[in-house]
């Protein structure tokens, strides 16, 4: 027998008011806040991943085409009587000879290249100065560099890639239409037509312009012929600066507060101190760079090492940061059996703990690295806005030479009037994000090479 009480199978079953099974209006409540959260969240992801979407495809779309440029090939003769009119190839009498001098050898080229190609450019009511106009200004200095690197080939013909001006080129790219050379002093439509002659005859050809990633800054009057090879070079040398400086001093001054400094007053002052420097704005180590490394040292403006030292200090806080955090992640288990086992406070953090900290170290590290290289404001201040003219042949050979960097050319061809630096600045915008994505990347593969479980 038992004290049950028997149920028939006819009878409904009975649910408790206050059981579990069954969900109250406070319940409902609590639930449909849960869900209508998630959907906030998702929500959020979703707009968060839009923007990135669209901030992607703008810079792409604007960016992609400084990759490539247009050129007119022209076959230069480079007249001996001109050129050396001495005979004896002496390089210095040469290089005498100034971009002006080389000026009539391009256009002769282009009137013997449309003659060629049976195409009269007074057709288009164009005349032989206007057909010259439209090959870059930047022909000279190519030719002259060609010519001083190759003394041996004067009197021969030689065939060249010129770059087109910033207006015919913008023309293959969309940025240029019939309409609106109609009301561009720089271009008429004219040169347009006369344009797409040369290119139906085969000597106007759009394809990769590596000098865009090789080449220096160019005035505004050559858009076309601008690059940010003095920017990269700026650039690596002073990552290089602050890798060798922000690594060390920040790696030894964490495992000193971390591991070995007693805790008082002044080890808390210094660390609120680091915690504080890590929210100061750049534009204020600008300023301190500016008083100390340049108006009380005496180092040169737009030099890579100081540009360097900035970001060195910037760079600082946030390293000795990720550092302790690395070390404190460290179990103290690690540290007793070492100490156990009769290794020294040294051995035991060396040996043992800094091992096991290492993928944080240096995540952070290249983190740091990664946020002082898009800096621009302290670079402004210390000016690192350098205008290198003569390159490849003369770059910025060390740490003291005038450089520039990546996000400071960017902002100064932003700055610019012709719609051809905005494209450039773009280009040079997916440069610096390829960059940091490599740089995020190594920081992944670091991590995964030394991390160790426990």
């Amino acid at each position: 027998m038992t004290d049950a009480i028997a149920q028939t199978p006819d009878e409904p079953r009975r649910v408790d008011v206050g059981s579990l099974m069954a969900h109250d209006e406070r319940t409902r409540r609590r639930n449909r806040a849960e869900r209508r959260f998630q959907l906030y969240g998702l929500t959020a992801i979703g707009v968060g991943l839009l923007a990135l979407v669209v901030l992607l495809v703008s810079i792409l779309s604007q960016g992609l085409p400084a990759f490539q440029q247009t050129f007119i090939t022209l076959d230069v003769h480079l007249d001996a009587t001109k050129l050396d009119k001495n005979g004896t190839r002496d390089i210095e009498e040469i290089k005498k000879v100034s971009t002006f001098g080389y000026a009539p050898l391009i256009k002769a080229a282009a009137e013997a290249k449309m003659e060629e190609l049976g195409i009269n450019p007074e057709e288009f009511g164009v005349t032989g100065k206007d057909a010259q106009a439209m090959i870059s200004k930047e022909a000279a200095a190519q030719l002259r560099r060609f010519v001083i690197a190759n003394p041996d080939r004067i009197g021969d013909t030689v065939e060249f890639e010129f770059l087109a001006n910033g207006r015919i080129d913008g023309y293959y790219k969309g940025r240029v239409t019939m309409e609106s050379a109609e009301r561009d002093s720089n271009v008429s439509p004219g040169q347009l037509q006369l344009a797409d002659a040369l290119k139906q005859g085969g000597a106007l050809s759009k394809h990769f312009n590596w000098s865009f990633i090789t080449a220096a800054d160019a005035s505004e009057n050559r858009p076309e012929a601008a690059g940010i090879g003095v920017a990269i070079i700026g650039s690596l040398y002073m990552m290089i600066v602050v890798l060798c400086l922000a690594l060390p001093i920040g790696v030894a001054a964490s495992i000193y507060l971390e591991e070995f400094a007693p805790t008082n007053w002044f080890t808390d002052l210094i660390e609120v101190n680091i915690s504080n420097l890590a929210a100061v704005p750049s534009i204020v180590f600008g300023i301190l760079g500016l008083a100390i490394f340049i108006n009380y040292a005496g180092l040169p403006q737009s030099a890579p090492i100081v540009g360097g030292l900035v970001l060195t200090l910037m760079t600082l806080p946030t390293i000795i940061i990720s550092t302790r955090a690395s070390l404190k992640s460290v179990p103290p288990s690690i540290r007793d059996a070492a100490l156990g086992v009769g290794a020294s406070k040294m051995q035991s953090v060396f040996h043992h703990v800094l091992p096991l900290a290492m993928p944080g170290i240096l995540t952070g590290t290249i983190i740091g690295l990664a946020q002082a290289l898009g800096e621009t404001a302290p670079l402004m201040l210390i000016g690192m806005v350098a205008f290198v003219r003569e390159f490849p042949s003369a770059p910025p050979e060390g740490f003291f030479d005038p450089a520039s960097a990546l996000p400071v050319q960017v902002y100064n061809w932003t700055q610019r009037a012709d719609p051809a630096f905005v494209e450039r600045a773009s280009g040079a915008i997916i440069v610096l994000l390829l960059f940091l994505l490599c740089m995020n990347m190594i920081a992944i593969i670091l991590r995964r090479r030394f991390e160790r479980r426990w």
